[in-house]
């Protein structure tokens, strides 16, 4: 079964970040490597900050492009790990070793489908 877990956290510069810059990076790049050696990452992503952010919006029936994220709330989306393991236990086993958790919100969501060489794939 394909989870996302998603990370949120407060965004910061560099230079906000100083020296924990470096020791998130590193932290990071150890969960991916786990996540790799035990076989269940599909995907990792870190995302620029939400200020890159353009939101399409239509729900009025009119398009609308909006410069920044949708949601003005203080953590933003930072970015995202696929994995595929049996269960939700197990899911939640690697979010919680996810180095974001002690920032913000770690999101843990089942996947529907997912699309493989242009054919959408159910995942249950």
């Amino acid at each position: 079964m394909r989870y996302a877990i998603m990370l949120h956290y407060p965004e910061r510069s560099g230079d906000e970040l100083g020296d924990a810059l470096a020791e998130g990076q590193s932290a990071f790049q150890a969960y991916a490597r786990d996540l790799d050696q035990a076989g269940v990452l599909v995907s990792g992503e870190v995302w620029q900050p939400s200020s890159a952010t353009t939101t399409l919006t239509a729900a009025d029936g009119t398009l609308r492009v909006q410069d920044g994220p949708f949601a003005d709330t203080h953590d933003q989306l930072g970015g995202q790990f696929v994995v595929d393991v049996p269960d939700l236990d197990a899911a939640l086993a690697w979010a919680e070793k996810a180095p974001s958790v002690w920032w913000g919100p770690v999101e843990v969501r089942p996947s529907a489908t997912y699309v493989q060489s242009g054919t959408w794939v159910p995942t249950a």
